[in-house]
Parts: structure tokens; C-alpha cells; sequence
């Protein structure tokens, strides 16, 4: 079942810093690839034009349950610090086009 997953800066986020920038970048990217290669996650970036300048993502990811993308997604050293939190979880269904295996 395909999961789209909103993340939000959390109290982590440093207001300012290019998200490149942020603490643990560099762990956070590597976290992520690996979940892209491991076929969890099928899309991801971040959300662009949000009110007041705030930051936020978007992921489509590859789950059973809302419980499983939490668990997946809670080593990530963003969501440990608080730089990222998850703002919601939601099944998706789709109906037009669709995600490469």
C-alpha cells in the first residue's frame, strides 16, 4: 500500500538555514537514500512556497500500516532531533498515471 507521508520543520529546524544546512544533513540524505534504494521510499522532496517561509516535505512511500511508516521513518537522525516531524500519514490510492515498481 502506497502511504503519502507530510513532514514539518520541528523544534530542531533552525529558522534561517538552508535545509542543506540544517544539523545532521549529511546523516539525514544517507538515511533516506537507503530507504529509496531499499524500495520503502518511491518519491520524496521538499515542499516549496509554504506560508511564513516554513519548511516541509512530502514523501510517497511503499508501507503495510501508519504504524510501519513511523517505525521506518523514526531512526532517521532528522526525526530523532526533532529537525522533522511528521505531520501526517495518510493511505493514497492512485487513479491516474502510476509509480514505477
Amino acid at each position: 500500500m502506497l502511504y503519502v507521508v507530510r513532514t514539518g520543520a520541528g523544534s530542531g529546524w533552525v529558522p534561517g538555514r538552508p535545509m542543506r544546512q540544517q544539523p545532521r544533513w549529511d546523516e539525514h540524505a544517507t538515511f533516506m537514500d537507503e530507504l529509496v534504494q531499499e524500495g520503502f521510499v518511491a518519491l520524496g522532496g521538499p515542499l516549496l512556497g509554504l506560508p511564513g517561509g516554513r519548511h516541509g516535505a512530502m514523501l510517497v512511500v511503499r508501507a503495510e500500516s501508519e504504524a510501519d511508516v513511523r517505525a521506518r521513518l523514526l531512526p532517521d537522525p532528522w526525526m530523532r532531533d526533532a529537525v522533522l516531524v511528521i505531520d501526517e500519514a495518510l493511505p493514497w490510492e492512485i487513479l491516474l498515471g502510476e509509480l514505477p515498481a
